[in-house]
């Protein structure tokens, strides 16, 4: 062989990766592999870990239909190394390529074992851009350069800008306002009709990586059975339009609503296509603007939708490149406590949590208020160690990758970041979960009570947060009159909240270990 190695990996499984684009089919050999240690450096859901083999099994079969030559190494094979360096070094004997080529991973650390492989190899090994990103990381880091406060939403802007998106001709933003967010916080009516969620029954291989998966990693956290979740372009595409016909329309109103029992509401679940490359994120982001366009969403929902993708998904990667990988070891308001034992079983009395958790137990999936504000908010209020919180996040969301995870976790869920993501922590007691869900009605303690074994664990925890923490935060603007409101609070009702706090500190301490791995 005279040609290249390509190597894609289970994240990057899109025609148009930039790896392939030269590809020459009669020279090139494309390489994806199966390997232990991507599978194991937390103990991912089961559903992840099938979702990202069975896409890759399908993309590589994609490639064959097209008179690629393609390497596939399959988890149990006998001669599977366990690593990726393994595995292109295997393949590098075996077939003496001129040259390495790969997308740069969405990771810092496996980015930066790849900066070595070359001097490993012994050839060289080309690391291109990953273009599937609107915003490369030289841009973001220039976009960086000067700014005090970056905040999202002067980043969104430029962004919309730049595509078209939602924009007049005149280059003002669709209806005179760039952001509708204001529109999009109702709580879910009684009786409001739900969009039934497609399904995608598995074919032979999707069954073969079931099997394969229960029997390796049917220990882990999380339920096999019952994956739904599209694995090849056509899938994912269907899913797109099943959203945009099912899911959209009503998607602004009732985005950060919670119900009993009711996992997927108006949400796309489109993130996981999105991040294993599926999908591209421009693309979705037209079917939206289309919608609204010929009438058939309203413009809240197709901006608020738009604003995760060319928003928020842009930023937070940006933000992870741009401060990785001190920002890992951020933890500005000192957190050290353990994650209490009932993330990894679901197993507690507060129902906000046991609906989120169990949720996610069962289709790793819980929408983006579901983390930020119950199992997020409750594990800042705690004070639970960022590490410990962003590895459970990591190992249980189908869409999870550190890139995303990190920043939505250590910026915005626990303020670890110190106000990078956010100018103020996304701390709020029950009160907030009673007015964006059923949950409390149907939960054993009560939201308006603070004090006593039966008031909601949130409350007290709310107050023993503000008051942890008044020598970091009592001179944050943002935070000003929670503060007054605290310094009015008479010290007796003071101590019984932190009594209270402390109690439940107590009782949350963690009685078991994660799954193993």
């Amino acid at each position: 062989m005279t040609g290249h190695l390509r190597l894609v990996l289970g994240d990057q499984l899109t025609a148009t990766l930039s790896a392939l684009r030269d590809l020459d089919p009669a020279r090139d050999v494309v390489l994806l592999a199966e390997v232990r240690a991507e599978t194991e450096y937390v103990p991912h859901h089961p559903q992840k870990i099938a979702l990202v083999l069975s896409a890759m099994r399908h993309f590589a079969a994609d490639l064959r239909a097209r008179g690629v030559t393609v390497r596939y190494v399959a988890l149990d094979e006998p001669a599977n190394s366990g690593s990726l360096l393994g595995e292109v070094g295997r393949a590098v004997a075996d077939f003496m390529p001129e040259a390495v080529v790969i997308t740069e991973p969405g990771e810092w650390r496996l980015f930066a074992e790849m900066q070595r492989w070359g001097k490993h190899l012994g050839l060289p090994v080309e690391i291109r851009t990953d273009d599937r990103f609107l915003t490369s990381r030289a841009d973001f880091a220039a976009w960086m350069t000067g700014r005090k406060a970056p905040r999202m939403e002067h980043f969104y802007r430029e962004i919309r800008r730049r595509t078209g998106l939602l924009m007049t001709a005149d280059g003002k933003p669709k209806g005179g306002a760039w952001n509708y967010d204001a529109d999009n916080r109702k709580a879910l009516k009684p009786g409001t009709p739900l969009p039934p969620t497609p399904l995608f029954p598995p074919d032979r291989t999707t069954q073969a990586v079931l099997d394969l998966v229960g029997t390796r990693f049917g220990h882990h956290f999380g339920r096999l059975e019952g994956f739904n979740w599209p694995v090849t372009r056509i899938d994912a595409l269907g899913l797109l339009d099943h959203f945009i016909r099912a899911g959209l329309p009503a998607f602004g109103d009732y985005q950060d609503a919670m119900q009993d029992g009711e996992p997927f509401l108006f949400h796309s679940r489109l993130s996981a296509a999105l991040n294993i490359g599926l999908l591209e994120p421009l693309e979705v982001c037209r079917a939206a603007e289309n919608a609204y366009r010929h009438g058939l969403a309203p413009l809240n929902a197709a901006e608020g939708f738009i604003r995760q993708i060319i928003g928020w998904r842009e930023y937070v990667r940006g933000i992870y490149w741009h401060h990785m990988p001190d920002y890992a070891a951020l933890n500005a308001l000192g957190a050290d406590r353990s994650l209490p034992a009932f993330y990894w079983d679901g197993e507690t009395d507060m129902n906000c949590l046991s609906q989120a958790i169990g949720q996610t137990r069962d289709h790793a999936y819980a929408h983006h208020i579901q983390r930020l504000m119950v199992t997020g908010n409750f594990a800042l209020l705690l004070g639970v160690n960022p590490r410990e919180v962003g590895e459970w996040y990591l190992a249980v969301y189908a869409d999870a990758y550190e890139w995303v995870e990190m920043p939505n976790t250590h910026g915005m869920a626990l303020f670890a970041d110190g106000g990078v993501m956010a100018s103020k922590p996304y701390a709020a007691s029950g009160k907030y979960i009673d007015r964006m869900s059923n949950h409390c009605a149907n939960c054993r303690y009560d939201v308006k009570s603070a004090e006593g074994e039966h008031a909601c664990p949130f409350n007290a925890l709310y107050w023993d947060f503000i008051a942890r923490n008044e020598d970091r935060l009592a001179r944050n603007p943002r935070m000003a009159m929670i503060y007054r409101s605290f310094a009015k609070m008479a010290p007796a009702r003071r101590d019984a909240l932190r009594a209270r706090a402390q109690t439940l500190r107590d009782q949350y301490a963690p009685r078991c270990r994660r799954p193993r791995r």
